[in-house]
């Protein structure tokens, strides 16, 4: 194994993973036992405090056991990977090119909640504010499981900043999550259907970066993906990125393919507006974010924007893998 680096880092990988796996459910069935130890200790001295901090304490236990459990459930076949983030400002304008910076934030913030390191690819920057697109890479246990379930259409209504009579607008940005591929899979792209071309880079990066045509933007003709990367000093590195994105993105077609979801994805990611919408943003004229795909909602659309989207999450897995989003896991006690 260890004549071969990429053989022994993607086995010490699955061994970290396991070993995490099995011993988050070790921790969780020693902290139950030490709860109900506690739990039978208050009711015997008949102390109402304590026997209400235990109960509260198996409350959050129970709660971190459904997401083990959903975590037991990343199953599919590229689950444990990486992810490539995608998200593109839609309808609305400025409006919208705003929306998807607090859509990148957001994202940003759930990674780092949970110690995965992010790494930004590539960003267009709207013309006044905000975002036009970007790409990410988060990388972490099972990141691509989580984040696949948030692609689709993200709405948002709110009283504009950008609005001298401070109307209530509707903005519209698409998400999309696709895993990064390893070397253990072969992706065959035949060089003659890519167009390849390079661009001066924007934004930050040194005087190198900004003078000369270092970003890569790569095209598959036959299916009309387009993958670009500006992250990397040279044009070789971005180059190398962005063939690695392109072949994520064939990957991730071919997943979908397998599922016969195909033509359903392609509609949700074609038109970004009205009616293809997953989730919906409410903060004026009152607070709510909303799956529409599961019910699950909050009125804590602050922490919702700050990354506490693990709610959502757990509920749109939860309904793939056992077809109920209000599945859940039999009693602790």
């Amino acid at each position: 194994m260890w004549n071969t680096p990429a053989v022994a880092q993607k086995t010490l990988r699955e061994r970290t993973r396991l070993e995490e796996a099995v011993g988050g459910c070790r921790a969780l069935e020693r902290e139950r036992a030490d709860i109900l130890a506690l739990l039978a200790l208050a009711e015997e001295e008949n102390e109402a405090a304590l026997i209400t901090e235990a109960e509260d304490q198996l409350r959050v236990l129970r709660n971190r056991a459904e997401v083990r459990k959903l975590e037991a459930l990343l199953s599919g076949e590229a689950d444990g990977n990486d992810c490539f983030l995608e998200i593109h400002a839609g309808a609305g304008g400025t409006e919208a090119q705003d929306w998807a910076e607090m859509l990148l934030r957001m994202y940003g913030r759930w990674a780092e909640g949970r110690g995965f390191r992010v790494l930004w690819l590539e960003e267009s920057p709207g013309e006044e504010a905000g975002t036009k697109s970007a790409t990410l890479q988060i990388t972490g246990p099972n990141a691509y499981g989580w984040l696949k379930t948030e692609s689709g259409v993200h709405r948002l209504v709110r009283i504009s900043p950008f609005d001298a009579s401070a109307r209530r607008h509707t903005s519209f940005c698409s998400v999309w999550a696709y895993p990064v591929v390893d070397e253990t899979i072969a992706i065959e792209i035949a060089e003659k259907e890519c167009r390849v071309d390079t661009y001066r880079a924007s934004g930050a990066g040194g005087q190198h970066v900004n003078k000369t045509d270092s970003a890569v933007r790569i095209t598959h003709l036959p299916t009309n993906i387009v993958v670009q990367c500006q992250s990397e000093r040279s044009q070789h590195q971005n180059r190398a990125k962005c063939w690695a994105m392109l072949k994520a993105r064939l990957y991730e077609r071919e997943l979908q393919k397998r599922k016969d979801a195909s033509a359903a994805q392609a509609e949700a990611k074609t038109d970004i507006g009205w009616g293809y919408q997953i989730r919906s943003y409410v903060l004026q004229p009152y607070q709510m974010v909303k799956d529409l795909r599961t019910g699950v909602e909050t009125s804590d659309t602050q922490g919702v924007l700050d990354g506490a989207i693990d709610r959502f999450m757990s509920a749109a897995l939860a309904a793939q893998v056992s077809g109920s989003a209000g599945d859940r896991i039999d009693d602790l006690t």
